[in-house]
C-alpha cells in the first residue's frame, strides 16, 4: 500500500488530518513526521534556513517508501516543494489548491495569518497561482496580533476567537476571497460571520496529496 507522509511543524495537526482521512479518504495510509523546530527556525531566520533539514527529512521519507509527501506548514511548504525534483516522489504544499481557488474567485485576495513567517510565502503562492491562471490579483494581508502567543500557550479557543474576529471585520467591499494561511486556523472559516468566501487548506490539500499518492501505485 502506498503511504502518504505528512510533514508537520506542530503535533496539533496530526488528529486533524487523521479525521479528514477517515471522512474523505478511507484506506489512505498516512505517516506523520512532526518537527516543531523547523517552524521556530523559519520564524527566526527565514524559510531558507531550514532547507538542508527539510531535504534530509524528504529523502528519509522517500527511502522509507513514501508515495508522496505533503508539507502542512505554510511557512516552509515552498521550501519542501522546491526540493521535489531531486527526490523522485511528489512533494506537495498543503496550501496550493486553496490559493488556486482564491484567485478563481476574484482579484482581491486577503491573506490572514497569525505569524509573520507565513505571510510572505502565502502571498507569493497566491501571486504565482494568479500568474499561472492568467488572472490579475491584488493581495492584502492581515496579521492577527496576539494570536500566536495563545497558540503556543495551548489556548485553542482564544486563538480561534481572535482569528474569527479578524475575519468578521472583512467584508465584500474589502475582498473577493480570504485565504487562511495556516492549517491551525482552518476552523475559523466555520465560525466567522463574514459574507466573503473564506478558504482553508487542510481538506483540498489532503485531497490533492491523496491523488498524487494514488497516481504512483
Amino acid at each position: 500500500m502506498t503511504v502518504l507522509v505528512l510533514l508537520h511543524t506542530s503535533p496539533v495537526h496530526v488528529p486533524v488530518f487523521e479525521a479528514l482521512r477517515d471522512a474523505h479518504h478511507p484506506g489512505l495510509a498516512l505517516r506523520h513526521v512532526v518537527r516543531e523546530e523547523l517552524l521556530e527556525r523559519a520564524r527566526a531566520a527565514g524559510p531558507a534556513s531550514v532547507t538542508d533539514d527539510v531535504r534530509h527529512l524528504l529523502a528519509e521519507a522517500a527511502a522509507d517508501g513514501a508515495g508522496a509527501v505533503l508539507c502542512t506548514c505554510s511557512s516552509i511548504g515552498g521550501v519542501a516543494e522546491s526540493l521535489a525534483a531531486d527526490l523522485g516522489v511528489p512533494v506537495l504544499r498543503l496550501d496550493r489548491p486553496m490559493a488556486a481557488r482564491a484567485v478563481a474567485l476574484g482579484p482581491r485576495v486577503t491573506v490572514v495569518a497569525t505569524t509573520h513567517s507565513t505571510l510572505g510565502p502565502t502571498v507569493a503562492l497566491v501571486e504565482e497561482e494568479a500568474a499561472r491562471a492568467g488572472r490579475p490579483v491584488d493581495v492584502r494581508t492581515v496579521l492577527v496580533e496576539g494570536a500566536w502567543e495563545l497558540f503556543l500557550a495551548g489556548d485553542h479557543e482564544g486563538y480561534l476567537g481572535l482569528v474569527t474576529a479578524a475575519l468578521d471585520a472583512i467584508g465584500p467591499a474589502d475582498a473577493d476571497a480570504v485565504v487562511l494561511a495556516q492549517a491551525s486556523i482552518a476552523d475559523a472559516a466555520d465560525r466567522t460571520r463574514t459574507d466573503v468566501s473564506v478558504l482553508s487548506s487542510p481538506r483540498p490539500g489532503l485531497a490533492a496529496a491523496a491523488r498524487a499518492a494514488a497516481a504512483v501505485e
